[in-house]
């Protein structure tokens, strides 16, 4: 009986909220809402299906839905070959979000606490930065890449190589260099926010105290922002394993089984016949790890963009 009770005040408490709720706001959430139900539901029927009805067809034929969409793409060596591709994505992801806020946080604390010249200059000219189209940049840095970059002399014809021929078109390397490169102009543009906004008091008495620079670093500026670095370190995560045009461009030469999951289902989609149950099953399963990523810690999202903000 009690159970009841509770369950009706549960209900009209939902209810009550929803019909508070903007109506314009309700659409918004549809407008996003369906297309992901839609690709949900899609996954779970047969191949072939899509072709002859939608997929709000599928409450009437609940004996046709089945998993073996799921086992197709996560079979390892299969035409869709997600396992390899979810191996690779987890190469290029974790050093691109990594390596960026390691040096970010090392620039950040720089121009906010050290004092040199043209520090002022420096950091504005590394935040405009974020200004620059990534995709002007793609060919020259393939192409610096590949051959390396020379600098010739023509009166004297001598030639000093600024950087070698790595050749790294063949691997990760290449894109999560440069996706570790293009994220660090917003990585120190966030942290020098947040750590401006620190007391500094607290390194005036650690450096009365005899700390240097890195012992102020790291055990007062880096755990008073532990909210703002986390919040990095998920945006940057969740850009880079959703990143399509960098790897697609600099890893031109890999092993197609070889290619995160972006590019490999951009291909997938791409063909004739791409575009049914089994290619809706790789979405979700590309699309798994950054939600289970963003829903277990999107409270450091928030509360880290808005600590330089407001001044916490």
């Amino acid at each position: 009986m009690s159970y009841a009770v509770e369950s009706s005040a549960t209900g009209r408490s939902l209810y009550s909220r929803l019909s508070r709720t903007p109506i314009w706001m309700v659409l918004v959430v549809g407008v996003w809402v369906v297309p992901s139900v839609a690709i949900l539901i899609e996954s779970f029927r047969p191949e072939g299906s899509h072709l002859r009805t939608g997929f709000w067809t599928a409450a009437a034929e609940p004996d046709q839905l089945t998993v073996d969409n799921y086992r197709t793409v996560l079979e390892s060596g299969g035409a869709f070959g997600m396992v390899d591709s979810l191996i690779s994505s987890f190469a290029i992801v974790l050093p691109s979000t990594v390596v960026p806020v390691l040096l970010a946080a090392a620039a950040a604390y720089a121009f906010a606490f050290l004092d040199f010249r043209g520090r002022e200059k420096l950091f504005v000219s590394t935040v405009s930065l974020m200004a620059l189209p990534v995709q002007m940049t793609l060919i020259p840095l393939l192409t610096t890449f590949v051959h390396g970059a020379h600098l010739t002399f023509p009166l004297t014809d001598r030639t000093v190589t600024l950087m070698p021929d790595l050749d790294l078109q063949q691997g990760a390397a290449a894109a999560w260099l440069a996706q570790a490169a293009f994220a660090l102009p917003f990585a120190i543009f966030l942290l020098h926010n947040t750590f401006a906004a620190l007391p500094r008091e607290l390194l005036d008495a650690a450096r009365i105290d005899g700390a240097d620079h890195l012992a102020a670093f790291l055990r007062i500026v880096v755990p008073l922002s532990i909210p703002a670095i986390a919040s990095l370190a998920v945006l940057q995560f969740i850009w880079s394993w959703n990143e399509l045009l960098i790897p697609q461009v600099l890893m031109s030469g890999a092993d197609p089984a070889h290619l995160p999951t972006t590019v490999r289902l951009a291909s997938i989609v791409g063909e004739p016949s791409g575009a049914g149950p089994t290619a809706a099953a790789a979405v979700l399963v590309q699309a798994t790890v950054p939600l289970l990523v963003f829903f277990a810690l999107q409270r450091h999202i928030v509360r880290g963009l808005l600590t330089g903000a407001t001044g916490d």
